[in-house]
């Protein structure tokens, strides 16, 4: 049964988005649909270290956040967040604050694994990232020229809320983009989060707004260093004589946003902004895609670049 968020959701999204006041926001809570309420309370929330087992990884979340597994992440997604379920199948699980509910306006990480091979990280002290930003917004012209005849409004990459930076002991890629959408008064935020593994990458992405900046990057930088991929499927564990390698670095994790492959297994046909088309996603799923995100940034769910 799909569960539907009704006005009183959607007043709150909206609240939230918009930074009314807190005793707005929490009568914009008590008017949640009951249905809403009791799938709230039924989810299983995970703290502590958490198995990923689609990327032979664990998850080593502490007391500060909590992970819902597969089904129950999708649910959210679909059911709750109202995103296409074909956006989601890919999805291995999701990440939010232990503070927070499904229904807050919040971040929620979004967890998926990549199956592109051993990325090389041989480019790392020369990976040119502001050509590959130069290259992002060259793309805009015609991205936005798709965009305004499918009825939607312009959206403009400003530049890195955090310039790309590795971490070589842990294998960690980090990177955050701001972006602005025209008509709205607070610029976009998109972070990226991928830990390198010996068979791929395991991705956690969260979407905010700019204003969230400080909370999201202090999370980005805790799940940069929250990974630990199984015995035999380390990074470390690569072996270049039986192992398959990806035909990219880390600047092309970068560009692509999912990698190269993936780009062009999609065929780079993600028009909103230029990224990865099934991780279209990832940029709807913040709590306030009930309100302004899901009208205003990516406009109706029925998008074509977002199924």
């Amino acid at each position: 049964m799909r569960i539907k968020v009704a006005a009183g959701a959607m007043a709150l999204g909206l609240a939230a988005a918009l930074g009314a006041p807190a005793h707005a926001q929490n009568e914009a809570a008590q008017r949640l649909p009951p249905a809403l309420v009791q799938f709230e309370k039924g989810l299983h929330k995970q703290k502590g270290d958490v198995a990923i087992p689609g990327a032979k990884a664990v998850l080593h979340l502490g007391d500060n956040y909590y992970f819902l597994g597969p089904d129950e992440a999708k649910k959210v997604l679909t059911d709750v967040w109202g995103n296409p379920p074909a956006a989601v199948s890919d999805v291995l699980g999701l990440v939010l604050p232990a503070d927070k509910t499904v229904t807050d306006n919040i971040w929620g990480a979004v967890v998926t694994y990549e199956a592109s091979g051993y990325v090389p990280d041989s480019d790392a002290a020369t990976a040119d990232y502001d050509q590959v930003l130069a290259d992002l917004r060259s793309s805009e012209v015609e991205r936005n020229a798709a965009r305004k005849q499918a009825g939607y409004p312009e959206s403009h990459l400003v530049g890195w809320a955090q310039p790309p930076a590795y971490d070589p002991k842990q294998h960690a890629l980090i990177w955050a983009r701001d972006f602005r959408v025209d008509g709205d008064k607070v610029d976009g935020l998109n972070y990226d989060v991928r830990l390198l593994g010996r068979r791929g990458v395991l991705s956690l992405n969260m979407v905010s707004d700019m204003g969230h900046l400080a909370e999201v990057r202090q999370a980005a930088s805790v799940f940069g260093k929250a990974a630990t991929f199984s015995p035999g499927a380390t990074y470390a564990d690569f072996d270049s004589n039986i192992d398959k390698k990806a035909e990219y670095g880390l600047a092309g994790l970068v560009a692509a946003g999912v990698g190269v492959a993936a780009a062009k297994k999609l065929g780079f046909l993600a028009l909103v902004l230029g990224f990865g088309k099934k991780f279209i996603i990832l940029l709807l799923i913040a709590g306030a895609a009930i309100g302004r995100w899901a009208k205003g940034l990516f406009s109706k769910p029925k998008d074509p670049d977002m199924i």
